[in-house]
């Protein structure tokens, strides 16, 4: 049997599927949903501020109190989150940086603890009566 390029090897998926998470670090960060996916219990979030790697797009796991139905996209929430960080090791990082082109050094998972919506448009009309 040929191996296809594409393929990635077991152990690098192993690795990766296994991680060990370090301590979670909270973090509250303002933006907006984006995508709600109802059977996961997961959102994608656009945050103003990036997360540790510099991303500004995180998927969210749901707690079981937020249902997915209360989502609403576009509008503005602050979103507190726990941030959970495995680090994979040299010869991962390599491998992946080499064979795929996808600089990744560590998995990321980000664990919804509330979240409140932020009334923006209703400051601005109350500035708008007031003049």
């Amino acid at each position: 049997m040929v191996k296809k390029k594409e393929d990635i090897p077991k152990w690098v998926t192993d690795e990766i599927q296994n991680a060990k998470f370090q301590k979670p670090n909270e973090e509250t960060k303002t933006g907006y949903i984006l995508e709600i996916y109802d059977k996961d219990g997961k959102a994608d979030a656009q945050l103003y501020e990036p997360v540790e790697d510099g991303r500004h797009i995180v998927t969210l796991d749901l707690p079981k109190n937020i249902k997915p139905t209360d989502l609403e996209r576009g509008v503005v929430y602050e979103f507190t989150f726990e941030s959970l960080k495995a680090p994979l090791s040299k010869k991962v990082v390599e491998f992946l940086k080499k064979e795929k082109e996808i600089d990744m050094d560590a998995v990321y998972q980000f664990n919804l603890k509330k979240m409140e919506l932020l009334d923006v448009s209703s400051e601005e009309s109350t500035e708008e009566i007031e003049e």
